[in-house]
């Protein structure tokens, strides 16, 4: 986890998008963007996006409101939100529009700081 961490490392302080930041993670340790949405409302997340690495695992990715980013890996019972966030995102645009994903970010937001991660400060 520390590897794939080093990745969002800000080259010469410079602040990337978080999209751009995730993509490139992806990339450079061999994974695929599974989504990437904001979680309006939350105190402390402002973005969270996921990164498939096939039968290994997943990643998912947080943006605290600070510009600080946190991952955290996930399997069992939170694979569910994991697809059912990425098809919202791999559905057309017209289609997006329609379907409200945040119910299902902020669960999922909310399992993964039950199990410990992204603590709420």
């Amino acid at each position: 986890m520390a590897l794939f961490e080093q990745t969002f490392v800000n080259p010469n302080g410079l602040h990337r998008p978080f999209p751009d930041r995730v993509a490139d993670a992806a990339e450079k340790t061999g994974g695929s963007v599974l989504f990437d949405v904001r979680v309006d409302g939350d105190v402390e997340v402002q973005r969270m996006a996921a990164i498939g690495y096939g039968a290994t695992g997943t990643a998912i990715i947080v943006m605290q409101k600070s510009g600080e980013l946190r991952c955290a890996s996930v399997n069992g019972d939170m694979r569910f939100l994991v697809e059912e966030l990425t098809a919202w995102y791999a559905s057309p645009l017209h289609e997006q529009a329609h379907v409200d994903y945040h119910g299902t970010a902020i669960i999922l937001l909310a399992k993964l700081r039950s199990a410990g991660h992204f603590a709420r400060s």
